[in-house]
C-alpha cells in the first residue's frame, strides 16, 4: 500500500511492543493505544509528513488505526494506503453513516439510509484499496454530540442499517461490524448481529455510558471511546483542567493528557484507544501513556472525579 514515488521505509523491529499491552478485537490481537487518523487532515498541505507520521505509529508498534472517507474528503484514507503494508498487519477499522459534502454549508452530511452505507463502504474499499474493510463502525446519532442537522430521511431504522451492513459482512467487503454514538438501547438490540466494538464520548468526566461499558465487557467487544479527554466543544469540561488530574501529572512526572489516557486503559480492560494527532512528539506522549502505571490511591483519587452529562446543542 505505497506509492511508488515514496522511499519503503524499515518494518517496525519484531518483537516490538505493543503501546498498552496487547488488546482484542474482532478476534484479532492489537495494541490497547492505537492511533485515530482524523487529525491527518491537519496535514493536508503537506501528505509526505502525514505519511511519515503514520509510520513513526506503526514503527513504534501501533497496529489498530481508526479512519473514515469522510476524514477530509478521501484524504486520510489516501495516505493510509500508501503508508500501509501488508506485513505491517495493521486493523483498519472504517465507519459509514456520513459523507463528505464540501460545497454544503457542513463539511459533512448524514448518510444513514442503506444504499448510503453501501455506497460508504464501496469509497472505503476504493480509496483504501482493499478486498475487504476489516471493521465498520455504523456511526448513528443517537448519543453524544453532532453538529450536523438530523433531517427527516436519516432517521433510519436500525435493522434496516444492520440487514446492509450484515448483506456487506456475508458478500467479504466488510469483516465485522461495529457501532458508533449509540444508545444501550441499540446497542442491546443490535447484539445479535455480532457487534465487535462500540465508539462512544467517553472520558473521566464524561461517564455516562458506564451500563453500556459493562455490557461491552460481558459480551467481549472493545470499548473504544472517542474524545476521551473530553472538552470537544466549548462548554464541554476537560478532564485536563481537572486539579486531581494535574496533581497526578505533577506527582507522576507525566503530563495531564497522559493521565486522563492511562486512567481510561485502567479502567477496564476491554478498553482501547484511539488518540488523534498530527505531531509526532504528542504521538509519542500518548502511545508512551500505555506504560503508565497509577497506584491505588492516585487511581481512588481519579475515580472519585465527577461525571458531566456529555451534552451539548444539537443542530
Amino acid at each position: 500500500m505505497t506509492s511508488e514515488n515514496t522511499p519503503t521505509p524499515e518494518v517496525a523491529p519484531a518483537g516490538t511492543p505493543r503501546p498498552g499491552g496487547p488488546g482484542s478485537m474482532a478476534g484479532r490481537t492489537v495494541s490497547r493505544v492505537g492511533y485515530g487518523a482524523m487529525q491527518l487532515e491537519r496535514l493536508y498541505g503537506d501528505r509526505r509528513a502525514a505519511v511519515a507520521l503514520l509510520r513513526h505509529a506503526v514503527d513504534l508498534g501501533v497496529d489498530h488505526v481508526d479512519t473514515a472517507q469522510f476524514y477530509g474528503d478521501g484524504f486520510v484514507n489516501d495516505v493510509i494506503r500508501e503508508a500501509l503494508r501488508p506485513e505491517d498487519d495493521v486493523l483498519v477499522v472504517s465507519k459509514v453513516g456520513a459523507t463528505s459534502d464540501p460545497g454544503g454549508p457542513f463539511p459533512l452530511r448524514l448518510a444513514q439510509r442503506p444504499e448510503e452505507l453501501r455506497a460508504g463502504v464501496e469509497e472505503n474499499l476504493a480509496t483504501l484499496r482493499m478486498d475487504r474493510i476489516p471493521v465498520v463502525n455504523l456511526r448513528r446519532v443517537d448519543a453524544g454530540v453532532t453538529a450536523v442537522p438530523v433531517t427527516d430521511d436519516q432517521v433510519v431504522d436500525l435493522d434496516d442499517q444492520l440487514a446492509e451492513l450484515i448483506a456487506l459482512r456475508a458478500e467479504g467487503k466488510i469483516g465485522a461490524i461495529g457501532l458508533s454514538s449509540v444508545s444501550l438501547e441499540v446497542l442491546r438490540r443490535a447484539l445479535p448481529a455480532g457487534i465487535v466494538c462500540v465508539q462512544n464520548a467517553y472520558s473521566l468526566v464524561a461517564r455516562d455510558d458506564e451500563d453500556m461499558l459493562q455490557l461491552c465487557a460481558d459480551e467481549q467487544i472493545a470499548w473504544v471511546p472517542y474524545f476521551p479527554l473530553g472538552g470537544a466543544f466549548p462548554g464541554l469540561p476537560k478532564v485536563t483542567d481537572e486539579p486531581v488530574v494535574l496533581a497526578a501529572a505533577e506527582n507522576l512526572g507525566h503530563t495531564p493528557s497522559q493521565i486522563g489516557l492511562a486512567w481510561l486503559l485502567h479502567h477496564a480492560p476491554h478498553v482501547l484507544l484511539i488518540p488523534g494527532t498530527a505531531d509526532a512528539g504528542h504521538l509519542e506522549a500518548n502511545l508512551a501513556a500505555g506504560a503508565i502505571t497509577l497506584d491505588e490511591a492516585t487511581l481512588a483519587a481519579l475515580d472519585a472525579v465527577p461525571t458531566r452529562p456529555f451534552s451539548a446543542p444539537r443542530r
